[in-house]
């Protein structure tokens, strides 16, 4: 298992590149989805840590060494982990940056969300780039675990932990105790909320819901509480990487729903029913495509799907720079062509349709094309 949790991750060109820029480097993204690992691997292949360029902001020994920017000497790199907990923790790393940028390089990490604390100032501007670190997924996976990869997606979600350990019985523990931490510890820091049981609720709530347009009207009775205060959950559970809402893309010459959005969790073994897990996969596979252009690239991505009033959906739409992309609808089998997809293409002007499945089938008919998973992500490269 410790060989496969420091598997090369597919940020890492990329925050190399951004260092050797001279910029500071953020990583963000869900708890234990490997940031502190990804920044370890920039020290060395056997940093752990205990390296002494690792600052920890949660070990009480090491905070106030952070805070008085006592640095560790011939360090060309340093990871500060957490660092974004300290109350002046931008003032911080703009003197640290300023005065070490010509010999040091900086590595910042964070667990719920370091976009949303990096927000509000301008101190750091035009000082770092900031990546947003992703499950493990198919692409990136290789051929760790050969023909059965998707399978093993599928049970045990792309975290590296459950992942690689394979086994049932400690996945759903630490699926129990991760949640409870995002909750109790990760909400505590971003939020003021009293009702926390209430949230926890919400998170139970929430599998069952994948892949359908979401109702908040719903959630509202079912928790008791008025829909600002339900909405306002649902934004904190984004910000904390638990889950993310997908808007329809209303499309011209189509009656496209405009408001009802659909629910994804980015642990997405956490859904009961085999379909939904599924394209909510997928859905996953297609946010870190998105992210990862933004974070590389400078492009805007949104990631929609299109429904009409008439309930015709197809599941998700890549738009980039407003313009789309592609779009894919996921079947668990390779079954023909669904007629929505048919009735779209032939009506939304968006240029390549995918319909994605977990059979064997490779076809194209028209403006469509069926294929597994798996090469669906190697004609995309998708990371």
């Amino acid at each position: 298992m410790i060989q496969f949790m420091r598997m090369a991750r597919y940020l890492r060109a990329a925050v190399e590149k951004a260092l050797a820029a001279g910029k500071m480097v953020f990583i963000g993204g869900p708890r234990q989805v490997g940031k502190t690992t990804l920044a370890l691997d920039l020290l060395g292949p056997s940093a752990d840590e205990r390296h002494p360029a690792y600052l920890n902001w949660d070990d009480p020994r090491m905070a106030p060494r952070v805070r008085r920017a006592e640095l560790p000497p011939d360090e060309p790199l340093l990871v500060f982990d957490e660092v974004h907990k300290y109350a002046r923790w931008r003032n911080l790393l703009k003197g640290i940056y300023d005065t070490e940028k010509s010999r040091r390089r900086i590595v910042v990490t964070g667990s719920a969300r370091l976009d949303y604390y990096r927000k509000g100032g301008d101190s750091l501007a035009n000082r770092y780039r900031y990546f947003r670190l992703h499950p493990f997924s198919l692409s990136e996976l290789g051929a760790t675990f050969g023909a059965r990869a998707v399978e093993r997606l599928l049970a045990f979600g792309g975290f590296p932990e459950p992942l690689f350990r394979g086994d049932e019985a400690e996945h759903r523990i630490w699926q129990r105790d991760r949640l409870a931490r995002v909750v109790r510890e990760d909400l505590r820091d971003l939020e003021r909320v009293r009702e926390v049981s209430l949230v926890e609720e919400l998170v139970d709530l929430l599998p069952a819901r994948v892949g359908a347009p979401l109702s908040v009207a719903n959630l509202r009775q079912d928790l008791q509480v008025d829909h600002k205060t339900a909405e306002r959950w649902l934004t904190i559970l984004e910000n904390m990487y638990v889950c993310f809402r997908v808007p329809p893309f209303g499309a011209p010459r189509i009656r496209a729903v405009k408001k009802e959005q659909k629910l994804y969790l980015w642990d997405w073994s956490q859904v009961p029913e085999a379909g939904a897990r599924f394209e909510n996969l997928v859905g996953c596979q297609l946010l870190k495509f998105c992210h990862f252009v933004e974070d590389t690239e400078g492009h805007r991505m949104e990631l929609r799907y299109l429904r009409d009033t008439d309930a015709r959906e197809v599941d998700f739409v890549v738009l980039r720079d407003r313009r789309p992309l592609f779009a894919v609808e996921c079947k668990t089998g390779d079954r023909a062509v669904a007629p929505a997809v048919r009735y779209f293409a032939a009506r939304t002007g968006i240029p390549r349709w995918y319909q994605v499945h977990l059979g064997e089938r490779h076809y194209s008919t028209g403006s469509v094309t069926v294929l597994p998973l798996a090469r669906f992500c190697d004609e995309l490269h998708l990371p």
